[in-house]
Parts: structure tokens; sequence; C-alpha cells
């Protein structure tokens, strides 16, 4: 893997407020399986294909970008993926799970009740039963294994660029666990992007439990979701869109626009001291783009949307 760069963003607002404002371009890993989900993904395949499983088998939405990366993983390294998606098979035809058939993935639909059961130990032993040659990987990807590779985030920045704050958005948790673990005396900040993510935070401790963290250096942000997972406003989108043109940094509005948002409003609120250096890590998930533009949620000509298989 390449390491992927960190840049420094320039705007007046930061100025005004006498903040240093950097990124770690994590969305720059691989064209395809960007982001967290390349860090969390790492560890699992391998362990996947140490252990002799022919493949892997993980949950998801039919808009998922754990999924996609997921079946663009498995394809490349020669495993099966089987991803159990909840919704109807209508969705079969969205760009994200187009993708996932064009690189050989099985899709399973499921209904909502189905899908809640996803960490039921009872249902996980019963998928473990029907597909035995397959290794289970938690949704979004998230598990011990995935924060190995998210610490490794901050052991590059460590030869990168000095800073006191990292933030990153938040779904599952395992990122900011990751970056948890692997802080050297920085504070990280989580934002969760879904509504009513307090759970997380024993999410969380359960999961530093796991690497035999015990850190209080991070807080998560619960007040920024927009109105819940996926969902925002065109004011959301302007703002997302005017920090994009400023900075040059491509974004969409589910995960890091939603970060943006977060970080923009605790500046204006002086939330950050003067002379903070601040690092925003950018998780990816541009390919989310192509599914807001098939919902006309958005305009493609509008956002930065990136040029994959179009598996048509």
């Amino acid at each position: 893997m390449t390491l992927s760069p960190v840049e420094q963003l320039n705007s007046p607002l930061f100025n005004k407020h006498d903040v240093s404002v950097f990124v770690k371009r994590d969305d720059l890993i691989h064209p395809i399986i960007s982001g967290n989900k390349w860090r969390k993904l790492q560890y699992n395949l391998a362990e996947a294909k140490k252990l002799g499983y022919k493949g892997v088998i993980s949950f998801g939405g039919a808009y998922s970008n754990h999924l996609h990366a997921l079946a663009f993983a498995c394809h490349q390294q020669g495993l099966t993926a089987k991803l159990i998606i909840r919704g109807e098979p209508s969705y079969a035809q969205n760009y994200t799970l187009r993708c996932a058939k064009h690189w050989g993935a099985h899709l399973l639909f499921v209904d909502r009740a189905t899908y809640r059961r996803r960490t039921d130990p009872e249902f996980r032993a019963q998928l473990s039963n029907d597909y035995p040659e397959l290794m289970l990987i938690p949704e979004g990807g998230t598990n011990s294994l995935a924060l190995r590779g998210v610490r490794e985030v901050m052991t590059e920045l460590e030869t990168q660029q000095t800073f006191d704050t990292i933030m990153t958005p938040v779904g599952s948790a395992g990122t900011l666990s990751g970056l948890i673990c692997g802080a050297k005396g920085q504070q990280v900040l989580g934002v969760a992007v879904l509504k009513q993510a307090q759970y997380l935070v024993d999410e969380i401790q359960s999961l530093l439990k796991t690497q035999k963290c015990s850190y209080n250096n991070w807080q998560l942000l619960t007040d920024y979701h927009q109105g819940g997972y996926a969902k925002f406003s065109q004011q959301d989108l302007t703002r997302i869109q005017n920090f994009m043109k400023e900075t040059g940094l491509p974004l969409e509005p589910i995960y890091s626009g939603k970060m943006i948002c977060a970080f923009l409003t605790l500046l204006e609120q002086g939330f950050f001291n003067k002379g903070h250096r601040i690092m925003l890590l950018h998780t990816g998930g541009l390919q989310g783009l192509y599914g807001l533009a098939e919902q006309n949620r958005i305009k493609a000509d509008e956002w930065p949307l990136p040029h994959e298989i179009p598996a048509r």
C-alpha cells in the first residue's frame, strides 16, 4: 500500500480562529477500496486466507461502501464474497450492487427483521453452519482485526505531521476505536453520522477491551447527524460544496461531509484553542455519490464522482 498523503487546508476561517488544519487523504489509498474500508479489510482478508477459508460473508445496506469495497477486494484476491443485504432484490440494479455483481459477489437480500439479527449469536452460528467455507465479517468490517488496520493511520502520521486532535466520521465505531488505540497523546474526536448513536459508546469500549486499550483521549459527538443516517438538507449540501470549492477536497455528504459540517460548527463556536492543530481523516466513500445521484438526491455534475467500472 502506498502511504496516504497529508495535505494542509487553507481558508480565511482557519486564519480567523488561528488554527492549522490538515487532512489525511485515506480516500487516495486505492481507487476502489479506499479509506477506512481498505484499512478494515486488509487484515480480515489475510486472516480468512490464513485460516483456509474460500471467502467471506458480511452484511450491509443496499448502498454500502463496505460491501462495495469487500466485493472488489475479494475479486482481487480470489475469494468468494457473499453479501447479506438489507432490502429488496430490486436494489440489485443500483450502482453499488451492480459493481459488486460485476466483481463476482453473491447477493442475498433479507427483510429488516432478519437483518436485525446480524449480531445475534444464534443467527451467526447458523450462517457459519450454512456456509462453513466462508469467514464471517461484521457489518462495516468492524472487529479487532479492523482496529489493527486503522491503528496504522496513527503510525503513518508520526512520520508525516504533528497535530493535537484528529477527527473522523463514525458509523460502526471501528475507525474511531482504532484511532484511539493508536493515538500518542493526541485527542480523538468522532462525529456520529447516524441518529441516537450514544449506544456506540458501549461498542467503542468493548472494542477497546479487545486491544487491551483503556484511554480517555476520545469523545463521540452525537448531535451532528443532520437528521439521521444518509440524511441532509440543501443547506448542508451547500455548506459542503462551498468547503470543497475553497479547499479542493472532494467530499460526499454521508460521512466525510458530515464531519466537515461538524468541524465548521465547532470552529465557529470556539471549540478549538488558538494555535490548535487539527487533522481530518478522509475515510473515502465517494462511490456513494453514485447512489445519491441515482436517487436524484444530488446533481451528479456538482459532485466529484470517482471514475470506476460502471458495471452495466
